[in-house]
C-alpha cells in the first residue's frame, strides 16, 4: 500500500475534507428558531440601550456638578465662622474669597455643563441649582462683609458731613427687667 492512500485506494484519505470547492452558493438553512431579522433588531435595541445608559450617566454627572457648590458653601461658612467678626487680614481674605469663588463659577456655567449636553439630557434643572447655590455663596460673603462693618449701609458712610450712626447695643442675660 502506498503511503497516504489508505484502504480506499487512489481517491485520497478516507476522513479528509476537500476545501478546494470555492463555490459560495451553498444553501444552508438557518437553525429552527433563528431569524436574521431578529439579530439586526437586537443590534438596534442594544444600541438604543447603550445611548439611554449614556444619557442617564450624563444626567447623573450633571446633577453631581450642580451640587458641588454646596460642599464649598459649607466649608466657606465654617471658615468665616472661624475667622470671627473682627477686621483683620485673615477675615477679609476669607470674605473676598467667599465672594470671588461664586462669581468666577457663575461666569463658567456654560463651560461647566458642556460635556453633558445631549438631546436626551435636560440641563436646565442642574444649571438652576448650580446658579442658586453660587448665589447663596455670594449672599454668605455679603453677609460676612456686613458683619465686619465693611458695607456702606448708612448715609454717613457716603456723606462725610453727616454724623456716624449711633451704635445701639443690647445685652441679654438674667431676668432683671429694671
Amino acid at each position: 500500500m502506498e503511503k497516504g492512500k489508505g484502504a480506499t485506494g487512489s481517491s485520497g484519505r478516507r476522513w479528509a475534507v476537500d476545501f478546494s470547492d470555492n463555490s459560495t452558493s451553498r444553501d444552508i438553512l438557518d437553525p429552527p428558531g433563528f431569524s436574521r431579522a431578529s439579530l439586526d433588531q437586537d443590534d438596534s435595541t442594544l444600541s438604543r440601550q447603550k445611548k439611554d445608559a449614556e444619557s442617564s450617566w450624563k444626567s447623573q454627572k450633571a446633577w453631581e456638578v450642580a451640587q458641588a457648590p454646596f460642599k464649598n458653601l459649607l466649608m466657606m461658612g465654617f471658615m468665616m465662622w472661624m475667622a470671627g467678626n473682627t477686621v483683620h487680614l485673615f477675615s477679609i481674605g476669607i470674605t473676598f474669597s467667599a465672594l470671588w469663588q461664586p462669581i468666577s463659577a457663575l461666569q463658567t456655567v456654560g463651560k461647566m455643563f458642556e460635556p453633558y449636553k445631549d438631546a436626551k439630557v435636560e440641563l436646565l434643572g442642574p444649571k438652576l441649582l448650580f446658579i442658586a447655590l453660587n448665589l447663596g455663596g455670594m449672599a454668605l460673603g455679603v453677609w460676612k462683609l456686613n458683619s465686619l462693618g465693611l458695607l456702606p449701609t448708612h448715609t454717613s458712610d457716603w456723606v462725610s458731613s453727616l454724623a456716624p450712626a449711633q451704635e445701639v447695643e443690647y445685652s441679654g442675660g438674667g431676668l432683671n427687667f429694671g
